[in-house]
C-alpha cells in the first residue's frame, strides 16, 4: 500500500475534513493516487533515510489532481503563509480511518505492508 507521512497536526485535519489540499515542494510521479494512506507523525523528516516508527495512520484518501499553490488557498491548506513555487495536492474521497494504527512515517511517498481495517470502503 501506497503512504505518504504528514507532520502533526495536519494528518487529523486531513481525517477530519479540514485540511484538503496536502502542500509539497513535488510533485507525485502518477496520477491519481487511490487509497493513499495518510500517516501523521510527530518527527519533520529531512535527512533521505530518516523515518518515525510512531506515526500512526489516521485516515485513506485519493489525490487526482494536483497544481501550483495558489494564495488565494491558505485555509484549504490550513497554512499561515504562502510560499512561492510548491505544489497543491488536491485531497478527496477522505476516509478516516477509526483506530490507533502504528506505521513507520518515512519520506516521499512509500510502500507499506499494512492490512487496513475493514471499514466498508
Amino acid at each position: 500500500m501506497l503512504a505518504l507521512s504528514i507532520v502533526a497536526p495536519n494528518g487529523a485535519n486531513i481525517a477530519a475534513g479540514r485540511k484538503t489540499l496536502e502542500i509539497r515542494s513535488w510533485r507525485p510521479p502518477q496520477l491519481p493516487l487511490r487509497d493513499l494512506l495518510i500517516v501523521e507523525n510527530r518527527i519533520f523528516l529531512s535527512g533521505e533515510d530518516e523515518t518515525d516508527p510512531d506515526g500512526i495512520a489516521v485516515a485513506m484518501v485519493d489525490v487526482e489532481e494536483v497544481h501550483a499553490w495558489q494564495p488565494s488557498e491558505l485555509e484549504a491548506a490550513c497554512a499561515s503563509q504562502w510560499v512561492p513555487d510548491l505544489w497543491a495536492w488536491h485531497v478527496t474521497r477522505v476516509r478516516p480511518l477509526g483506530g490507533a494504527f502504528r506505521v513507520a512515517a518515512r519520506r516521499k511517498l512509500y510502500e507499506v505492508s499494512w492490512e487496513r481495517p475493514d471499514q466498508g470502503y
